[in-house]
């Protein structure tokens, strides 16, 4: 089953809530982000231990496995780049495309409980 690749510029949330999820960037501190990504990361264990983690609701949706391991990709990529915010003065960040990454390192396919442990490893790394 093929998704249709993710083209947005996400970088709209950084202004306006988000109509979807209701999440708005401007009512969270910078002191609160910590235990938000933690809270995050502990909202998946149980979604990881589902039987059908590994199924996709539609064609068109990624699997609640794939979309773990997005997160854990999230988190490693951000702690990359926040290494970089501290290391440089103006760092530039390459674009990521987290569909190509789900193809390439097949999202779906991969053991439920080695993305929850890599989710929590760069969780630590990322909320440091």
């Amino acid at each position: 089953m093929a998704i249709t690749p993710d083209t947005k510029d996400w970088t709209w949330v950084l202004e306006r809530a988000c109509p979807d999820c209701g999440f708005d960037s401007a009512e969270v501190r910078y002191t609160d982000i910590p235990d938000l990504v933690r809270a995050n990361a502990a909202a998946w264990v149980p979604v990881l231990e589902r039987p059908d983690v590994a199924v996709r609701p539609d064609e068109g949706t990624w699997s609640a496995l794939e979309y773990a391991a997005h997160v854990r990709d999230v988190f490693r990529i951000f702690e990359v780049r926040l290494q970089s915010m501290l290391d440089e003065t103006h760092p530039v960040f390459p674009n990521w495309d987290q569909d190509e990454t789900a193809v390439a390192e097949r999202c779906n396919e991969q053991d439920r409980v080695v993305v929850g442990r890599e989710l929590v490893h760069h969780l630590h790394d990322v909320t440091r």
